[in-house]
């Protein structure tokens, strides 16, 4: 019982150690096992000339007019398999509304001629980004824009678009996209000039990470939480053992003190000399009337005394005598409850209670006296001299608290 706990106790410390470890490991989770994604943005410079609005009748100069209008901001977002460098163009747009998207590989644009270089601008939407960049490229577009649509941030995304790798393609913010799809409609020429912009480095925890340290945690946690539980049932099992064996000594200690011989001491007895031993557990000495018992081994106390010690620890308490070893009664048996309740008719004596001596003494069963003469009890005699053959018949009750017969 004791080697399993503590063989429980060891294996729930390295449960409890490996989640521990586990735990810290996930929360000081360091980003080279995360994945990590580089991304560049890209500075949108457009260039239109509007017309100037009309100062009124009546002004000099007025009407006919164009206002230059140039816009450079960092909006926009290269795709993941983008070339990262400069592209220039004009803008255009699908000849026909419903090509707009672009997912049509007969999609046709609204190219300038002469060969000028041209960039496509395209809604997100319908297809894949590699399908739109793709119809584009293959009518010789310079580069690819496509906007957010569904969306009234400045958000922008790293477009995959695998297998078309040789064009310049971003993303715009839906705002920004609109706005250049607003001027287009109404036949003002823009033109964009997309250099690169900021390098940017994001690191993320990935989802098998994640997974993988969270599966780990959860096995732990119940692998832990088993040994736990474990530990605690062999604690209950053993306390319970514990308390069984000392309910099983207390009867049989019990049993015992019920055998030995309880005394009253009387004015003149050598107990209440000054040179007479105290006793032992109260540090007091005996004065008649006292009540004391006798233990196997000749040693006496007050009752009071000696019976809640004998109780607790079953042992005399100057020479640590056990009563239960010097009365034969086993502590694991029921309290030696087959034991005769004459127990000296059962060795074929008569049931007498003579005792010698100048004191009066009440005896029970297998009691014993301190005289230093060999006093007689039914059949059981205490032999106090050194004479090593005892008579034949007789049980013999030596001072080294042993039961033997010729």
């Amino acid at each position: 019982m004791a080697r399993s706990l503590i063989q429980a106790c060891r294996s729930l410390a390295l449960s409890t150690w490996l989640l521990s470890f586990c735990f810290v490991h996930l929360l000081c989770l360091d980003f080279t096992v995360a994945e990590k994604e580089e991304w560049y943005t890209a500075f949108v410079n457009i260039t239109y000339a509007e017309p100037a609005p009309d100062p009124g009748p009546g002004v000099a100069g007025g009407g006919g007019g164009t206002e230059l209008h140039t816009e450079k901001t960092e909006c926009g977002r290269y795709g993941e398999h983008s070339p990262k460098q400069d592209a220039r163009g004009e803008v255009v747009m699908a000849s026909s509304a419903h090509d707009r998207l672009a997912c049509d590989p007969n999609t046709k644009f609204a190219a300038p001629a002469h060969g000028k270089n041209w960039i496509a601008l395209i809604p997100k939407g319908n297809c894949t980004y590699r399908d739109k960049i793709r119809n584009a490229f293959l009518q010789n577009a310079s580069a690819v824009v496509i906007f957010n649509v569904g969306s009234n941030t400045n958000e922008t995304i790293t477009m995959p678009h695998a297998g078309v790798e040789d064009i310049v393609a971003i993303m715009i913010p839906e705002p920004k996209g609109k706005e250049i799809v607003s001027l287009l409609e109404r036949n003002i020429t823009v033109t964009m000039y997309i250099t690169i912009g900021t390098r940017n480095l994001q690191k993320y925890v990935s989802r098998t990470s994640v997974v993988f340290v969270s599966i780990s945690f959860i096995v732990l946690m119940i692998i832990s939480l088993a040994w736990l539980v474990f530990y605690y049932i062999q604690r209950f099992r053993y306390a319970n053992a514990r308390d069984r064996n000392q309910r099983r000594l207390g009867d049989a200690a019990k049993k015992a003190i019920s055998k030995l011989q309880v005394r009253t001491i009387k004015k003149g007895d050598k107990e209440t000399e000054p040179d007479f031993d105290n006793c032992a557990v109260c540090i007091e000495g005996y004065k008649p009337n006292d009540v004391v018992r006798i233990l196997p081994c000749r040693h006496l106390f007050h009752k009071s005394c000696v019976d809640p010690w004998l109780l607790d620890h079953r042992t005399c308490p100057m020479c640590k005598m056990n009563i239960l070893k010097a009365l034969g009664i086993p502590p694991n048996a029921d309290c030696m409850d087959d034991l005769p309740t004459d127990f000296e008719g059962s060795l074929g004596g008569p049931p007498t209670n003579q005792i010698t001596g100048a004191s009066d003494t009440t005896v029970n069963e297998s009691s014993v006296t301190l005289d230093p003469a060999v006093r007689t009890v039914g059949a059981l005699q205490v032999v106090l001299d050194t004479d090593p053959t005892p008579p034949e018949g007789e049980v013999i009750f030596t001072t080294n608290s042993k039961f033997c017969s010729a």
